[in-house]
């Protein structure tokens, strides 16, 4: 491992062990404030928020573009409350980040 790699390890490690499983209704507030943001489960959630946290703005514009990420929508909100919906979640202040994970 070079040197350079190092510290981006250790962040990747560092959330890594900060994620959790969450059920939705404990989110809403944050929902209602605008701060969680819905991870396309096609992506890494560790990785997303590596990015998010290091301000990697190329990779996270990218992934807004073709709405890989985004703020979670009303109507998913809906779904999520109405399935009582348990999601992976991990925090990357101001930001709350959320995946659904598909069976």
């Amino acid at each position: 491992m070079t040197t350079a790699s190092h510290p981006q390890e250790i962040l990747r490690a560092k959330i890594n062990l900060e994620t959790s499983q969450i059920a939705w209704k404990e989110l809403l507030r944050f929902f209602a404030s605008g701060t969680v943001i819905a991870v396309s489960p096609e992506l890494d959630l560790v990785e997303v928020a590596t990015h998010i946290s290091e301000d990697s703005k190329e990779q996270v514009e990218q992934w807004l573009s073709v709405n890989k990420i985004g703020r979670v929508s009303d109507e998913q909100a809906k779904t999520w409350l109405e399935s009582d919906a348990l999601l992976w979640s991990v925090v990357v202040k101001p930001w709350i980040l959320v995946q659904q994970r598909t069976n």
